[in-house]
């Protein structure tokens, strides 16, 4: 079953790099907190980029004094979430860097922080539905990022070992996480200012983010990892 374990295989985070859903996430958590008197702004929300589920949830209420259950308001941000999906666009690069992969063939699959509902309803949104059916949710694993469970799943699922896999990321958060799972790991910063040094872990990084990603080039990239 799945790859051969000599074979090159592409995990792809979703928010942030398939799609540009952080925007909406923000929006989603914004109109959540906002119901408990809270007010913030894209830049209370940058230190949590990167973080799936409900920890994401969790993380953010402590840091703004809210005392409610996470899972609550999981699934208040989900509602919003799911109402606003529709209308988020994919990015160009990576877009076009899943066509060239699928088009030779490279086993791929999505390993995100999202839930199976957000994944699925993105990813048909933005047109790469039939590119990657192999998604792998926080939801599905023990831990979610910087823990490697959502890409361990994912590298199980497609029959290949992490060690043979890219991951490519936007947060620092996935980063760690795709080498913790012994994969390599190309980043692609969502944020880049304030410029956050852990992104140096990565095997390669587009230091200008998504408007400096070349398909082509990461296509080689990825490729040239079958070499090694």
């Amino acid at each position: 079953m799945g790859a051969a374990d000599s074979e090159i295989a592409v995990l792809w985070d979703m928010d942030g790099v398939l799609i540009d859903s952080e925007p909406l996430l923000f929006e989603a958590e914004r109109l959540v907190f906002a119901d408990h008197g809270v007010a913030i702004t894209i830049e209370d929300k940058k230190p949590f980029i990167g973080l799936g589920g409900h920890e994401v949830m969790a993380r953010m209420a402590e840091a703004f004094g809210v005392d409610a259950d996470p899972a609550e308001l999981g699934r208040a941000k989900l509602a919003h979430v799911v109402r606003l999906l529709g209308s988020v666009p994919g990015f160009a690069p990576t877009t076009a860097l899943v066509r060239l992969l699928a088009a030779r063939g490279v086993p791929m699959a999505v390993a995100s922080g999202s839930s199976p509902e957000m994944i699925d309803t993105a990813l048909t949104a933005v047109g790469l539905d039939d590119a990657l059916p192999t998604r792998v949710s926080v939801l599905e694993v023990d831990h979610g990022k910087p823990e490697p469970d959502v890409f361990l799943e994912a590298a199980s699922r497609l029959g290949v070992a992490p060690g043979r896999c890219v991951v490519v990321e936007d947060a620092v958060p996935g980063v760690l996480a795709g080498k913790q799972a012994g994969a390599r790991v190309l980043a692609i910063p969502y944020v880049t200012d304030p410029w956050d040094e852990r992104f140096e872990a990565a095997d390669l990084v587009v230091r200008g983010g998504m408007d400096h990603a070349d398909p082509d080039a990461l296509l080689a990239w990825i490729l040239g990892a079958e070499e090694s």
